[in-house]
């Protein structure tokens, strides 16, 4: 059974400071770090706050990051961490959303070194975090995994294991195939409403109402109706994620036109300079390519 003290976590963003509050609340004082103190000292009284990386390496060490090169930069300073407390066979578990078969092959370069790897990237936005709901989608051999479902209970309410290193994160995937596509689609229904004249609390009450209503819906119609941007899953990640579809769909052999076009659409939000705002400022890209049609 895993205990507290043998829990690092790293990485305190949107998603992983409330996800490290859930934790702590149901195991205790878990050791956290992030990049940036001030965050991580949010949980002082409540966590241990590590002072470097190598002081969270625990025999467990939880990652949520945005792309795997930023795991990658970590593990020297965790696999110094380990040696200089004498742990074996750790596990450190990739939160964020990542390339399967990058994933898969880091597993591999770890296994060979005694270092077990389990990719549980997640779906539920920063609502789900914080209620402790979110959905885990899990790839990794079979004993890490059983060992992590119950640090993964405290987090997320659907929690699947789905097969080896990357069937989490080919999963995700598919989530962010879905979601990419919504977050589109609500752009451009925003837009034709607002140009017919149509009044947006109405439509938007009428879409969740219907066959149309969804989890983007309930979460992020706000910021289309209202025009704020500001803060959330950001378009740069978006954009990130569809690379990582578009990539996987071409090595497996499946055609997903929709993301193609969907790709398209946050590449030029990106290079419009709104990569920082959430995802839901498409809209402002829909709205150039209407002034520019």
């Amino acid at each position: 059974m895993i205990a507290a003290e043998d829990i690092g976590f790293l990485g305190l963003g949107p998603m992983g400071l409330p996800m490290a509050r859930n934790l702590v609340a149901a195991m205790g004082p878990v050791t956290v770090w992030n990049r940036t103190r001030s965050v991580a000292e949010e949980l002082a009284g409540i966590a241990t706050i590590a002072d470097d990386v190598a002081d969270a390496a625990r025999p467990v060490v939880l990652t949520v990051l945005p792309d795997l090169h930023q795991v990658e930069d970590l593990l020297p300073a965790l696999e110094a961490g380990w040696a200089a407390r004498g742990i074996v066979d750790p596990i450190v578990v990739v939160h964020g959303t990542v390339s399967p078969p990058r994933v898969a092959a880091l597993a591999a370069s770890l296994a060979s070194r005694g270092i077990r790897l389990v990719d549980a990237p997640l779906s539920g936005g920063t609502i789900g975090a914080a209620a402790g709901e979110l959905s885990i989608m899990v790839g990794g051999d079979d004993t890490a995994v059983a060992r992590m479902l119950p640090v993964f209970e405290t987090m997320g309410r659907t929690i699947r294991h789905l097969g080896g290193p990357g069937a989490g994160a080919l999963a995700k995937l598919c989530n962010q195939t879905v979601v990419a596509a919504t977050v589109a689609a609500v752009a451009e229904a925003t837009a034709l409403a607002r140009a017919g004249g149509l009044p947006l609390d109405q439509v938007f009450e009428l879409l969740e109402g219907g066959l149309a209503g969804s989890e983007v819906l309930r979460q992020k119609g706000i910021r289309y109706r209202e025009r704020d941007f500001v803060g959330g899953g950001s378009a740069f990640n978006q954009r990130k994620d569809l690379r990582y579809v578009i990539e996987s769909a071409r090595g497996l052999g499946v055609a997903l036109p929709l993301s193609t076009t969907a790709l398209e659409m946050f590449e030029s939000t990106v290079a419009a300079g709104d990569g920082g705002l959430d995802h839901t400022a498409v809209l402002r890209t829909v709205e150039r390519w209407s002034i520019d049609g």
